[in-house]
């Protein structure tokens, strides 16, 4: 891994045994993309740039009309003049112009990757990190490029810090954390797109000339659109093909973007949306950005995938979690929603440790009044009907089963209908004169308040300090409205909702610093903020609310592309299914959700004999390959199709488990086989249920022959236990 500067060329190359990334600098001023792909031994301007007499070019040097910024392969745009694609920051000074002028000033190349004020970012002290500096000597700014590269990744982080150096305010009105100009524009873009209940659906279209976008102003990073965008060779499939991959650690309103412009290239932009933004640099001040990761993949989808898995395991989530198992739970959710007792508690419970299961989750209801969900959130107190003894002596009672003890929370929220907002209404999101919009009969915390953010610090840390609770399920069920703020001047009114995400963020880092073994679920109405900010906090998110298995084979699937399996909650339901009504087999529910981390959500005490029976073997068998499950490496090796049809592997150095799904039957099945793709050629596996023995490069090869299946949702798996290597 380097980080070196020629001066002969001026041009910064960023490498490592897998990628190189290179910047020049053009007239000593402007900063230029040069190359951003496989490895480069050396580098000497082959791909030379191209100076063309262009109609309507803005020349920055009058005399030089082949020498225009609105036509080169740019590190970041311009603002005002000179660039008119795609912005990547925009500042207004107390004038109100929009003019800036940046030109290079000098660099620093560091050991180390610091951490980022107030912001998740990744961890990173063995890397290189190289910081350009820009600066904008007629107001005194100044822009901080900074780009890390990881020694043992194809991964590349960037960001930017943006100060004011001069004398007056000045607006930042773009915080855009990356640009980039890529020299041709023949890609597929890949997005994850969708709803809730419905989220993570892959979509993958053609570059066409214009703006492609997705985005956020819903106050969260969104169930509609993942921050994430891919850049894929047209032949790109799972296991071939170069992929470009973009991923933004930001859990609040963002925006991502392509823009292909008039000549053929790409500019893919990412940062905080602007739309619902603006920040008040005052005098001697910065304001910092989130970081973006950069992924590239030579071999398809499933190599970026790799890399973002095991970045995220490595780098991202809370290093104590880094090789922890999860345990198998229940949660009491769809089970009994908010109509339970101590008793009722106590006894599924029970039963659910007579199964093998290992973690009892009590979901909404447990406080304050809450029999439905018009009231009591805020009142974190607890509810003496249903709990008279209290949430201690119940956590007590698991904890002599042996059984560790899980609790929802939805702190971020507060009912009309509770004590906390008769005490302190003006602790919601608000403004003057206007009403304010309920979402599921509740209102949102101003979590940019500090008042606020130290009422949920110490509300979490008076429960958590009991040691009394393994788990905390945190959700979030509804975006922001009325996004203002009583303590702020007029013109600091857009800057609320960074300030939400800011203080969201101090109180997960100030009560994951003081309780590090506790493990955080993240969880809005399901997948509605899974996004890397989350995900450095809490190393688990429960997935989606729809817990349907053949739904559930699509979100997670597509969730696949940037997270690692153990990172995804997924749970056995009931059926008929709650949220759509379907019924499926409950091997196939139980296949899919092995597929994530493993859990159960259905009335346990309602179950016949032979269901949990059956239940009780599932949790018998993922036991024997928690390991495998929870660390191994997870490849999709079958695309879905027009029948939902899917299939994934898991592996590592002693066994292999494939799990298919056939999606919905069809008539004049064709003969299919299943090619695992991934297993080592050279070991021979052994079929744990026949007795069989197969090469490695026959399962890749040859393949499974996929049985005659008859039905809707049936899923089968296939284990292996590696043998030896065969001889050579």
């Amino acid at each position: 891994m380097t980080i070196s500067f020629d001066n002969k060329q001026n041009v910064f190359h960023l490498s490592n045994n897998t990628i190189s990334y290179i910047i020049g600098v053009e007239k000593g001023k402007y900063l230029t993309h040069r190359y951003f792909g496989p490895y480069l031994s050396s580098y000497h301007q082959v791909n030379q740039l191209q100076h063309i007499d262009r109609g309507f070019a803005t020349n920055p040097i009058s005399e030089e009309r082949t020498f225009s910024l609105n036509t080169l392969p740019l590190e970041t745009s311009t603002q005002g003049s000179l660039d008119y694609r795609v912005g990547n920051y925009q500042f207004r000074n107390s004038d109100g112009f929009r003019i800036t002028d940046f030109v290079y000033d000098r660099f620093e190349i560091l050991q180390g990757k610091s951490p980022l004020k107030e912001l998740p970012s990744l961890r990173g002290e063995t890397q290189q990190t190289l910081e350009i500096y820009l600066i904008d000597p007629v107001q005194s700014l100044e822009m901080v490029l900074r780009y890390t590269i990881y020694d043992d990744l194809p991964i590349i982080t960037r960001n930017v810090e943006y100060r004011n150096n001069g004398v007056q305010p000045i607006y930042l009105e773009n915080p855009g954390s990356m640009l980039l100009d890529l020299p041709r524009s023949d890609f597929d873009l890949l997005t994850l797109n969708g709803s809730h209940t419905n989220e993570a659906t892959i979509h993958r279209q053609p570059l066409h000339p214009g703006v492609q976008k997705i985005s956020s102003t819903r106050g969260t990073s969104s169930p509609q659109h993942h921050p994430f965008l891919g850049l894929a060779d047209r032949y790109t499939n799972e296991d071939q093909g170069h992929v470009y991959g973009f991923h933004f650690i930001y859990s609040g309103n963002f925006v991502a973007q392509a823009e292909v412009e008039q000549y053929g290239s790409t500019r893919i932009q990412m940062g905080i949306n602007p739309e619902t933004f603006e920040w008040k640099l005052m005098p001697e001040s910065s304001f910092q950005t989130p970081e973006v990761v950069l992924n590239f993949s030579e071999q398809g989808f499933n190599q970026l995938s790799q890399t973002f898995h095991k970045l995220y395991q490595t780098y991202l989530i809370p290093e104590y979690w880094q090789e922890q198992e999860r345990p198998i739970l229940l949660n009491s959710w769809e089970g009994n929603y908010f109509d339970f007792t101590e008793e009722d508690l106590i006894n599924q419970a029970k039963q659910a440790h007579d199964l093998g299961i290992e973690l009892f989750v009590l979901d909404d209801g447990w406080f304050g009044q809450r029999e439905d969900d018009t009231t009591s959130l805020g009142d974190w107190f607890v509810n003496k009907t249903k709990l008279p003894n209290g949430i201690e002596h119940f956590a007590d009672i698991l904890h002599q089963q042996n059984m560790k003890f899980g609790l929802w929370f939805e702190p971020e929220m507060i009912s009309v209908k509770s004590r906390l907002f008769e005490v302190h209404p003006e602790w919601s999101l608000q403004v003057p004169d206007y009403p304010q919009t309920q979402g599921r009969q509740q209102l949102v915390l101003n979590l940019s308040l500090p008042q606020v953010q130290d009422y949920l610090i110490q509300v979490l840390s008076d429960y958590l300090s009991s040691n009394k609770i393994d788990y905390v399920k945190w959700d979030m069920n509804r975006h922001l409205t009325e996004v203002g703020s009583f303590i702020l001047p007029n013109d600091q009114q857009k800057e609320v909702s960074h300030r939400y995400v800011l203080g969201l963020y101090h109180i997960l880092s100030e009560i994951t610093k003081q309780f590090p073994h506790v493990l955080f679920e993240n969880c809005s109405s399901g997948g509605g903020r899974f996004d890397p900010g989350m995900v450095a906090y809490m190393p688990q998110t429960w997935t989606s609310d729809n817990t349907d298995a053949l739904c559930r084979t699509q979100i997670q699937y597509g969730y696949s592309y940037l997270y690692p399996p153990i990172m995804m909650g997924a749970h056995v339901s009931d059926i008929p299914n709650h949220q759509l009504g379907r019924n499926t087999p409950l091997e196939s529910r139980f296949l899919i959700a092995m597929s994530g981390n493993f859990g159960y959500e259905l009335a346990i005490e309602k179950q016949s004999p032979e269901v949990l029976a059956e239940i009780k073997d599932q949790i018998t068998f993922y036991k024997k390959h928690r390991r495998l499950l929870q660390f191994g490496q997870f490849y999709r090796i079958k695309e879905f199709d027009s029948t939902y049809a899917t299939a994934w592997l898991f592996k590592n150095e002693t066994e292999a488990l494939l799990v298919y799904s056939n999606g919905l039957a069809e008539p004049a099945q064709p003969v299919q086989y299943v090619k695992t793709n991934y297993l080592d050629a050279s070991a021979q596996y052994k079929d744990t249920e026949t007795g069989n023995i197969y090469s490695g490069s026959e399962l890749n090869h040859a393949g499974l022959l996929v049985p005659r299946i008859k039905g809707d949702f049936q899923c089968f798996y296939k284990h292996w236990a590696v043998l030896e290597e065969l001889t050579k």
